[in-house]
């Protein structure tokens, strides 16, 4: 792999081009993979970073069919969730919880929440369960201490991939955060279990090796974070060929209405401040930057094999929209709801089946009382991110990854 940088006398006499004091088209980020910088004395460098590396086989090639034979489950599916004390692992447990005829968790994953560990231990009573923090291990044993069915306990970092790998589960839930969730997330697909992706490191540090080896393994990788569930769950049953383009919807964040004049006044409390809902603070700073589009952008990319000209992001305020899809002949599909994370979660552990949900815990959709929905498009100037993100992926080979770890 080949990657062409500026030398380090290049870079020493160099610094970073500020976009807001200068004519300097930093869409060329967006449209060439050009970073742009420019030196001590004034004058802009543009330096096109480049990977040999093979493109990698998309998840997903812009169509998503259930292929013949393949096994709806009668009874309970056996599901292991990989960081269950954490927000996507609880909501998963919840689903278990409300459909018990429809999943049951053979083995759980988690880092140093032994106490919450310990309740989903005594409720879904799975037969492996691994504790990141091996210092707790104890803890979590006197916790379980009146228990008759007791699980078996790995510590460390290999008890994950023993969660990920558990030879009964059919589909394994990646809700840890982070590349930690890469190991488990490949031990996962070399035992030939299906992914309910939510983690994003997967396929942005990770996809130029994961996806090859789902390939060889028969794995489906199957998208939990919304936006990429409205992607897939749009191009269910298209024929080859009919993606023309992808369009990824984001709230904005907590500056989607502020001037860029206003941002040098801002404050880490006026991040923390998102329009729609609470969050976790990384999530919430990433979302105010729009950072978290940019890294969708290249996972759409690799779930879905659409080129970067033809993933495009657009804000829209009421996040009811969670991302659309235009075929060949114009037509654009949407999947809408509202905003709750459960329910891409239970499409990838159900597909290809549907599963009725109650009004009283799943709230439909009335778009009467909505009103009405907006859209428009992102401030590049506002939002650099975007851009730094349209770059790497251009770049390709690890520069996705470089991007990730430098957020």
């Amino acid at each position: 792999m080949a990657l062409n940088f500026l030398s380090p006398t290049e870079i020493k006499s160099l610094s970073f081009l500020d976009t807001s004091k200068s004519s300097y088209n930093l869409n060329l980020l967006k449209h060439q993979g050009v970073f742009a910088f420019k030196r001590k004395d004034g004058t802009a460098v543009a330096k096109r970073i480049h990977c040999s590396a093979q493109t990698p086989p998309p998840a997903w090639p812009g169509r998503a069919v259930s292929e013949p034979g393949r096994k709806s489950w009668d009874g309970p599916k056996p599901i292991s969730v990989v960081g269950s004390t954490g927000s996507i692992g609880t909501q998963t447990l919840d689903i278990v919880a409300e459909n018990p005829d429809k999943f049951k968790v053979v083995a759980l994953a988690a880092g140093s929440n032994v106490t919450l560990l310990a309740d989903q231990i005594k409720r879904f009573h799975p037969q492996l369960v691994a504790v990141r923090n091996e210092s707790l291990v104890d803890e979590l044993k006197e916790a379980l201490a009146d228990m008759e069915d007791k699980p078996e306990i790995i510590p460390g970092e290999q008890g994950t991939i023993e969660v990920a790998r558990h030879p009964d589960a059919v589909t394994v839930v990646t809700g840890i955060v982070g590349c930690a969730g890469l190991k488990p997330t490949v031990a996962a697909i070399e035992a030939g279990k299906d992914i309910a992706l939510a983690n994003k490191e997967t396929l942005i540090a990770g996809g130029p090796f994961v996806l090859p080896l789902a390939h060889k393994h028969k794995v489906k990788i199957l998208p939990a974070d919304s936006e990429h569930s409205a992607i897939f769950q749009c191009i269910q049953g298209l024929p080859e060929g009919a993606l023309r383009r992808i369009i990824l919807t984001a709230s904005g964040g907590a500056f989607r209405d502020w001037p860029v004049d206003k941002l040098k006044e801002v404050k880490v409390a006026d991040a923390l401040k998102h329009p729609n809902w609470n969050m976790g603070k990384k999530i919430t700073v990433d979302s105010a930057t729009l950072f978290n589009k940019g890294l969708e952008v290249i996972e759409a990319h690799y779930l879905y094999g659409a080129e970067y000209d033809d993933i495009e992001i657009v804000i829209h305020p009421q996040s009811i929209i969670h991302s659309m899809i235009e075929t060949q002949d114009s037509s654009i599909l949407a999947q809408l709801g509202w905003p709750d994370m459960r329910l891409p979660i239970l499409y990838t552990l159900s597909w290809p089946d549907r599963i009725y949900c109650s009004e009283i815990t799943w709230p439909r959709l009335d778009l009467c009382k909505l009103g009405s929905l907006t859209f428009k498009a992102p401030d590049n100037v506002k939002y650099p991110s975007m851009d730094l993100a349209y770059a790497a992926g251009r770049a390709g080979g690890t520069m996705t990854g470089v991007l990730s770890a430098a957020n």
